[in-house]
């Protein structure tokens, strides 16, 4: 399931790079009233493809969302089915390190020599 999940997340978000690339900026349509875009000749019709395109990403973004949810929660339960395995968990440092009581004392031979 988390596979199969993680295969549409992948798609979605690629295809959500390539319809966010093929969108033109706000500053584009202004050539297009001058004559200059044909835009009673496009595919989309005379509105253009800024809805389409629009309403697609929005809905890409949608779909990608709920995927990222759908795959932290099923990391969410995977973690919790891990923790519950038993593992022992450390209650404190002290327990686990050994205690060093004695003083170290530099031996003569670590002290340098002045002259």
């Amino acid at each position: 399931m988390e596979v199969a999940i993680l295969v549409v997340h992948v798609l979605l978000a690629v295809a959500l790079i390539g319809f966010i690339m093929i969108q033109q900026g706000k500053g584009a349509d202004a050539g297009a009233s001058f004559g200059g875009g044909g835009a009673s000749q496009t595919v989309f019709g005379s509105s253009g493809s800024g809805n389409f395109l629009s309403r697609t990403t929005a809905i890409l973004a949608a779909g990608l969302f709920v995927t990222s949810f759908a795959l932290a929660m099923y990391a969410k339960q995977q973690a919790s089915s891990i923790s519950d395995v038993g593992i022992p968990v450390v209650e404190s440092v002290e327990q686990t390190l050994p205690v060093f009581e004695e003083v170290l004392t530099p031996l003569d031979s670590d002290v340098p020599v002045t002259q």
